[in-house]
């Protein structure tokens, strides 16, 4: 794994694999957090490469320290199209997915649903979709999904996350070519409860599986 500091990235799996998968963090916890690296490691072990970055402020907050909020998300749009543009210069033969750990995964939504999305969106992968905010089912954050139907959409989900799980989330309006894969007894982190027999492992082992066959099927 190595990396680089403008943009600052961190690269896993085959540098010449047919898909590279961008990915973004969450609001709280930066690229390198245990599950990021736990799913970006599972990727490269399926053959896909996988480049993570952060948003400005939680680069700020690595370099300062503190717990700088999220910036706006036009300001977070703004910085998934500069990532991505850097990616893409820098591998050129390759196709690209983006997506992200809840908010990350949401902001690539937002990015690939505006009228000038760059061109290098192959598809989405999003890993713990935030639909919601916890108890609150009623402020839902897919206003922008129809101007999705056209991208090919994986979304990972847990089946009692709190920002949408399996009792809410099959009623809602998904982008035409979404495709769903939940996590059996998984938790916005993707994490089975230890009484379900389930290990967090095992459940990013297999949704690196899905991912794979996903990129791979398109």
């Amino acid at each position: 794994m190595t990396v680089t500091e403008a943009p600052h990235f961190l690269e896993d799996g085959p540098a010449d694999a047919p898909w590279r998968l961008v990915l973004a963090h969450g609001a709280g916890a930066p690229m390198d957090s245990p599950v990021m690296t736990a799913i970006a490691q599972a990727l490269a072990q399926q053959g896909i490469a996988v480049s993570r970055f952060e948003f400005p402020y939680m680069r700020t907050r690595r370099l300062e320290g503190g717990r700088r909020p999220p910036d706006r998300a036009p300001k977070l749009i703004t910085a998934w199209r500069g990532t991505l543009a850097a990616v893409a210069s820098q591998y050129p033969n390759q196709r690209f997915a983006i997506g992200g750990k809840s908010m990350g995964g949401r902001m690539a939504t937002l990015l690939a649903a505006e009228p000038d999305a760059p061109s290098p969106i192959g598809a989405i992968v999003t890993l713990g979709y935030p639909f919601h905010p916890p108890g609150k089912p009623d402020r839902l954050r897919v206003d922008h999904f129809p101007a999705l139907d056209a991208v090919p959409i994986l979304m990972v989900q847990g089946t009692r996350d709190p920002f949408g799980g399996l009792a809410d989330v099959p009623s809602y309006r998904l982008p035409a070519r979404a495709i769903l894969h939940w996590v059996e007894d998984g938790d916005h982190d993707l994490k089975p409860r230890k009484a379900s027999g389930r290990t967090h492992t095992q459940a990013i082992t297999e949704l690196a599986k899905s991912i794979s066959e996903f990129l791979g099927g398109l």
